[in-house]
């Protein structure tokens, strides 16, 4: 890959070409295939701080849970969601909600600081017979726990219904167990993952004005705030 400076400030990289199928274009099987390939790309990425990283690879909060409340702050990346929602209707509670939910599992959480892509789909993922190919577009990439990765695709599964065939959990126990011991308070940190995500998901999305994809993720939240630690996430107690 080659670095290169570009006008007005910006700058860009230019790598060599991959092939292959997009994650969001396989068929539940065929993710399954693919998935053991592509957390073994992901397990092997070290890393060091917490949050989304800047291009001199430092990142700005002090801890992870740091990094993962501050979910509820606006940010220039995504600006005005807040007044968006309060100018809605919708209004802020189901943030606040969230937030008070993923505060109380913050001690489940690790002290982990590996590389999570945080957008594994959107295309970014290609895929041959053998497994991925190509990881791209590292933009929303962050330092912290690597389950964070799993709970993207645990939070997105449900809306490709190509999808449906295969058995997303199955394959990350499998995985989980084959590279060592189930990890630690598994249940518990996918659920704050997928509070997260839902958080972030409902910000971005009000800040676009897509209110029915706002509304959705507003429900993905107050269920998961409604539940106990670990309740929602369909990983088998004990696991």
């Amino acid at each position: 890959m080659t670095a290169l400076d570009g006008a007005e400030g910006w700058a860009y990289a230019v790598s060599g070409r991959v092939r292959g199928t997009a994650l969001d274009d396989l068929s539940g099987e065929a993710v399954a295939r693919t998935l053991p390939s592509l957390l073994r790309a992901l397990d092997a990425a070290g890393t060091s701080g917490y949050g989304i990283w800047t291009p001199d690879g430092r990142a700005p909060q002090a801890s992870w849970p740091e990094a993962l409340l501050a979910i509820g702050t606006e940010t220039p990346r995504v600006p005005g969601w807040r007044a968006a929602l309060v100018d809605s209707g919708i209004g802020l509670g189901p943030v606040e909600a969230g937030l008070s939910a993923l505060a109380a599992l913050t001690p489940c959480l690790p002290d982990a600081r590996r590389l999570i892509h945080g957008d594994l789909l959107s295309r970014n993922v290609l895929a041959g017979e053998a497994g991925i190919t190509g990881v791209l577009d590292w933009g929303n990439a962050l330092y912290g726990d690597p389950l964070y990765d799993a709970a993207w695709l645990l939070h997105w599964w449900p809306w490709y219904p190509g999808w449906r065939l295969g058995d997303l959990h199955a394959a990350l126990l499998t995985h989980w167990r084959a590279t060592g011991p189930t990890p630690a308070h598994l249940r518990e940190r996918l659920h704050a993952y997928l509070l997260h995500i839902a958080l972030d998901a409902l910000a971005y999305c009000a800040y676009r004005r897509r209110w029915d994809e706002v509304r959705a993720h507003v429900g993905t939240v107050l269920t998961l705030a409604s539940a106990d630690g670990g309740e929602s996430v369909l990983i088998p107690a004990g696991a």
